[in-house]
């Protein structure tokens, strides 16, 4: 439910309109359509599953919220803050992006597509084991990473840092997937989410040219050109991470105007739809997203 209580000062919906004109009244219908919107949206993913969107122009500060608060299961999104907190680390000086990090058939996990390519090496580089995990969600350099940060309680412990204090990782690949009712671990709000990734890819948490690397290995990702990027008008670049498992399928996208302003948009579900409707569903956010906000 979109709550209009604090419509025009930071509450759970503000729109283009509010941002424009600061004076200006809030406008009850234009909650009341991207309220309906979005639980049409939900609608199309099947009796009792869940959409949770939260919406930021970093621009204006308008937002638009919708289930924005409660927790879904990260999956594989959790590899954008990963990929940050290596970066972090390079900065530093306790780990180098040029490192070589070694692993073996039993590192090997089913999707560990740059991985397993390299198995007769067997090594790579940090940064290209960052770029692995963000471009293509390999499972395998993940929990190479997490090892190297003091694993899910490091990389919690890095998001608390960074001003998250929702967003939590218990476990690793794959298990962090499981996705049960009412199981907090490895979770977080699609709010706490896209406040995240604004201050990580957008923020001052990075020095600028970790952010550089960032934002290139989320434009060069292939994981979700079908989900939020799909609903995106053209001239806009865009870079998303993706997280599918158990239910849940999800997309994080930072999206550019061609003036180079940009929104960030978390959009988790829940739920046992096939994985083009929930793909579906996404692109539907992103337009709405981009009506409502501009």
């Amino acid at each position: 439910m979109i709550d209009r209580r604090t419509f025009c000062a930071g509450g759970a919906l503000l729109l283009g309109a509010c941002a424009a004109s600061p004076a200006s009244p809030p406008r009850d219908e234009d909650a009341g359509h991207a309220e309906a919107a979005l639980e049409a949206i939900r609608a199309t993913l099947g009796n009792g599953a869940r959409l949770g969107v939260a919406a930021i122009d970093t621009a204006t500060g308008s937002r638009l919220l919708f289930d924005a608060d409660s927790r879904y299961a990260m999956c594989s999104t959790f590899k954008a803050p990963l990929a940050a907190a290596i970066l972090s680390a390079a900065e530093r000086g306790t780990l180098s992006l040029d490192e070589e990090i070694a692993f073996g058939p039993a590192d090997l996990l089913d999707h560990a597509p740059v991985v397993r390519a390299n198995l007769a090496k067997p090594r790579l580089p940090v940064r290209t084991l960052c770029a692995a995990i963000v471009e293509v969600s390999d499972n395998s350099a993940a929990n190479l990473l997490l090892a190297r940060i003091g694993g899910p309680a490091g990389l919690t412990r890095f998001v608390r840092a960074a001003g998250d204090s929702v967003t939590r990782l218990d476990r690793t690949e794959p298990e962090l997937n499981s996705n049960l009712p009412g199981d907090p671990r490895d979770t977080t709000s699609p709010a706490a989410f896209a406040a995240l990734i604004q201050r990580l890819v957008l923020g001052d948490v990075l020095r600028p040219a970790s952010r550089d690397l960032l934002a290139g290995w989320l434009r060069s990702a292939s994981t979700g050109l079908d989900r939020l990027r799909a609903g995106l008008p053209q001239g806009w670049t865009a870079g998303d991470k993706t997280g599918t498992g158990n239910g849940a399928n999800n997309d994080v996208a930072v999206a550019w105007r061609p003036d180079g302003s940009a929104l960030v948009i978390a959009s988790f579900t829940n739920g046992d739809a096939p994985a083009g409707v929930r793909n579906a569903a996404h692109a539907e956010v992103a337009r709405l997203v981009v009506r409502q906000l501009g």
